[in-house]
């Protein structure tokens, strides 16, 4: 009998190894904290101990603007629905984000004692109150709408969400923190309207870099204010996810008679205060810090203000280096941004958090409209019941009065008037009220709304770009509810490289596009290729956008932008945002804080803006589209601004056209559409202030004459290119335009037919330079200028670019040479093709050396004098 029982107890014990199990069970504890409680969701920036405190206190229903509950409560609801753990942890959650120097936006509003900086505990939770800030019911907002998935809580009894809706980009304007097993998580908050503004900006180009980022989120911003010092911690932890962020208090130093005090009105995040201050005086009783007499901690309500008395005889300045160096004042803040995507930890950059919650709120988007839409239809389906009953009222009565049982009556309906069960419901369900003619009009108006909100709804799901807009929308919204000032400054320590020293000084091709969109490229993007080919893509064109300007510039150099209205606006042209030849850009009032409305007419390179020597020697000359001209020194425009300066008078009418960078003893010359051209002596104009209107520069041939180009030539040596509208072109030298008085009608320049079109551009070259030249659809074609012969002035040119159908020239400019293979003689690939383009096709259109020049000469007019200006000058 023993030994049948020990064989049973046998049969029931299963030998493992318990290496094994060890492993195996610490690994399953180690997934459950890692996903259940110490990494947050990047969707919305909450660990699941948040995520059921928030929904804990919805079923509480409280709101912003209902009465307080008490701590306890809340504490109980979310033990006893959703969170199976001790209290205090729940409580001090709870507590955390209500506490202002522990997160940047509150998503709870404490009454009572919640603690302090001093590391003061809160008072327990059976004295405290709460109640939701406003911004965590946008956080919770749609969470009716199916916007999210479910699961069960711990005793299967409720659904608790596994994520909330979250509008605004929570990890990131609040940060997070936490120990996992074998990894953490530590994320800065950031300030949400910068966060905002990088997340439009992320759905505007979804191929933005996080350097362009980082032109709005330009670093964490902590509650308790503070400074970053140094920015190299804050590139590495945008660009990896991984950096170290060094905190400075924010510090005065006061004199007052013969003693100096250092007043600290901020400190570090995450510092308390009280453990610092005592620290401090350990410090100084160990003379381990000298020269400080006395700390006061004279802080209370309205801010934080230490005071540090320094003796007589010691330097403030030196005794607050060493406070930075040996206590909190100066603290770091090490970046991990470690977070579940899709229930997986991954370390994340600026760009894959602002992705992953661009991606839930458009799954939100989507969800919370299906969810509207079969709402609205249900209800036009119930409506339309009603307005088919409406329309037969006595056949309807008649019927209901003559069933025996409601069933009856329902089943008669729905064979009557082939009405559903839903709808014969409904019509059974209505009042008598309803059967007035006010009540029938009632209906009617609200089925049409319905049916205009289905067909919204309908367009919402059919359109991404209608989705995104409606993200972008909601974004702004929370913008302009919750947006606030940095409250962290950042300060460039000098042991950090200046963006410079991570930006190689290369040649690149600015280009902006008639609708507003710039972008850089490296100039080795551009191939050369033989004349008439029909190029390379260099832009890919929509909505008949086109490249309008095209510049060559240096990666360090400074770029001055113009525009159509006069203004002046800065930017170094690392600053712009780099693209592909193929890529749109970006939209230019992004960049640059210029109107909506606003056009940049014209720009200019500069070396630097610092050299004095070289700000006095170099001018600015402006010519506005009427003939206008003004000569401006460089100096007047050496101060940047973020919201530009007046740069010229514009009169009424007219526009800016040009704007170059002279020394103040050029030759200029002004191109007109109608195909006239004047050269006169820079030395004509005096240099005017900013905000004069100019002199006249050329007279106009008729009304809807204009000027198309202007250029400052140095070297008599040189040639002038002029281009027409439809790809004709020639080079002459610049001799041949005789030196006239300004404000002359000037001479031919070349002559414009139907089949060259109008003039378009004037530009002066050499046989070192190429040529860019890009139609209004997108082609851009580069030529050696070398392989264009000089011609005479009185000349229609050669064909410079073959268009298709009705396409125009739309820019032209000049880059510097490079030798490069090009694909036989005069061959270019087109869309993968190779063209060979013959000499022929312009040899044949060139018109005859001297044909038109007795026209010409007679057509000659002398320009005014100086003292014969009509514009006026000043303001």
């Amino acid at each position: 009998m023993a030994e049948d029982l020990e064989n049973q107890e046998n049969d029931k014990i299963i030998k493992i190894n318990i290496d094994e199990q060890m492993k195996s069970a610490y690994i399953d504890y180690s997934m459950s904290v890692i996903v259940s409680r110490a990494l947050p969701d990047v969707r919305d920036g909450l660990k699941p101990v948040h995520r059921r405190v928030l929904y804990g206190m919805l079923d509480l229903g409280l709101a912003n603007n209902k009465p307080y509950k008490k701590s306890a409560r809340i504490v109980g609801e979310v033990l006893g629905k959703y969170h199976p753990h001790g209290d205090s942890s729940v409580y001090n959650t709870m507590v955390r984000m209500a506490q202002e120097w522990s997160l940047r936006y509150l998503m709870v509003e404490g009454q009572g004692n919640f603690g302090s900086i001093d590391g003061d505990s809160p008072a327990a939770m059976r004295y405290t109150e709460a109640r939701f800030q406003k911004i965590a019911e946008d956080m919770l907002a749609d969470i009716n709408k199916d916007t999210v998935d479910f699961q069960l809580n711990f005793d299967d009894s409720l659904q608790e969400p596994t994520v909330l809706p979250s509008k605004v980009p929570n990890l990131l304007i609040n940060g997070s923190s936490g120990i996992a097993v074998g990894m953490a998580t530590n994320m800065p908050p950031h300030n949400i309207t910068e966060t905002i503004n990088a997340t439009i900006a992320y759905i505007e180009n979804n191929e933005i870099t996080i350097p362009e980022l980082m032109k709005h989120i330009k670093a964490p911003d902590f509650p308790t204010g503070a400074i970053i010092y140094g920015y190299t911690g804050v590139q590495e932890a945008f660009e990896t996810g991984r950096g170290r962020i060094v905190m400075r208090a924010k510090a005065e130093i006061e004199s007052n008679k013969d003693r100096e005090t250092i007043i600290v009105t901020e400190i570090p995040y995450q510092v308390n205060k009280a453990m610092m201050i005592e620290r401090t005086a350990e410090l100084v009783g160990e003379k381990k810090i000298e020269g400080i007499s006395n700390i006061k901690d004279e802080s209370n309500k309205d801010g934080i203000r230490i005071v540090y008395e320094i003796k007589r005889d010691a330097n403030a300045s030196i005794v607050l280096n060493n406070l930075f160096k040996q206590t909190a004042l100066q603290t770091s803040f090490s970046v991990n941004n470690i977070a579940l995507v899709n229930g997986r930890p991954q370390m994340l950059n600026l760009k894959d958090l602002i992705r992953h919650f661009v991606d839930h709120r458009h799954d939100v988007v989507v969800r919370r409209t299906k969810f509207e839409l079969a709402e609205a239809n249900k209800r036009a389906h119930i409506l339309e019941g009603l307005l088919i009953a409406l329309d037969h009222l006595d056949e309807v009565i008649k019927l209901i009065r003559s069933s025996d049982t409601p069933e009856d009556a329902r089943t008669g309906l729905m064979e009557k008037f082939g009405l559903s069960d839903i709808q014969a419901r409904a019509i059974l369900d209505m009042t008598l009220r309803r059967l007035t003619g006010l009540e029938r009009d009632k209906i009617k108006d609200e089925y049409n709304e319905l049916m205009k909100l289905i067909e919204y709804l309908q367009s919402i799901l059919d359109s991404e770009d209608l989705r995104m807009q409606i993200i972008k929308d909601e974004l702004t919204e929370m913008m302009e509810k919750y947006g606030d000032e940095r409250r962290t400054q950042i300060v460039h320590s000098a042991e950090d490289m200046s963006m410079e020293d991570f930006i190689e000084d290369e040649d690149v091709v600015i280009t902006i596009s008639h609708e507003g969109y710039i972008k850089r490229t490296p100039a080795t993007e551009y191939r050369t290729q033989g004349r008439g080919g029909k190029g390379s893509k260099g832009s890919d064109s929509r909505n008949e956008d086109f490249i309008e300007h095209l510049l060559v510039a240096s990666n360090h150099n400074y770029m001055l932008f113009f525009t159509e209205s006069g203004r002046c606006f800065w930017l170094r042209v690392y600053e712009i945002p780099e693209g592909s030849r193929l890529s749109k850009g970006r939209a230019i009032q992004n960049i640059i804080n210029i109107p909506k409305e606003e056009k940049i007419k014209a720009y200019i390179k500069v070396k630097n803006l610092k050299d004095q020597e070289y700000l006095e020697n170099n001018y600015i000359i402006m010519c506005t589209k009427k003939g206008t001209i003004k000569k401006t020194s460089l100096e007047a425009y050496s101060r940047p601004r973020v919201n530009g300066i007046n740069a010229i008078n514009i009169n009424e009418g007219d526009q800016l056209l040009e704007a170059s960078l002279t020394t103040g003893s050029s030759e200029i010359v002004m191109a007109l559409r109608s195909g006239r051209a004047i050269r006169f002596n820079e030395e004509k104009v005096r240099p005017m202030g900013r905000t004069a209107t100019g002199v006249r520069g050329v007279t106009l041939a008729h009304d809807q004459d204009e000027v198309v180009g202007m250029i400052a030539v140095d070297d008599p040596n040189v040639t002038i290119l002029v281009v027409s509208e439809k790809g004709y072109g020639k080079r002459t030298d610049i001799e041949d335009y005789r030196v006239t008085n300004r404000g002359g009608k000037g001479v031919k320049t070349i002559s414009v037919t139907e089949k060259t079109g109008a003039l378009v551009a004037i530009k002066n070259v050499t046989d070192a330079d190429d040529l860019m030249i890009i139609n209004k659809s997108g082609i851009v074609i580069r030529i050696v200028v070398s392989q264009l012969r000089v011609m005479g002035r009185a000349t229609q040119g050669v064909r410079l670019i073959n268009l298709k159908g009705n396409d125009e020239i739309a820019s032209v400019a000049k880059i510097e040479h490079e030798d490069e293979e090009v694909e036989g003689e005069d061959a270019v690939l087109v869309d993968g093709e190779s063209v060979v383009v013959t000499d022929a096709v312009a040899t044949d259109e060139t018109a005859t050396e001297g044909e038109e020049a007795e026209e010409i000469e007679e057509e000659e007019e002398e320009g005014e004098e100086e003292g014969d200006d009509t514009e006026e000058e000043e303001n």
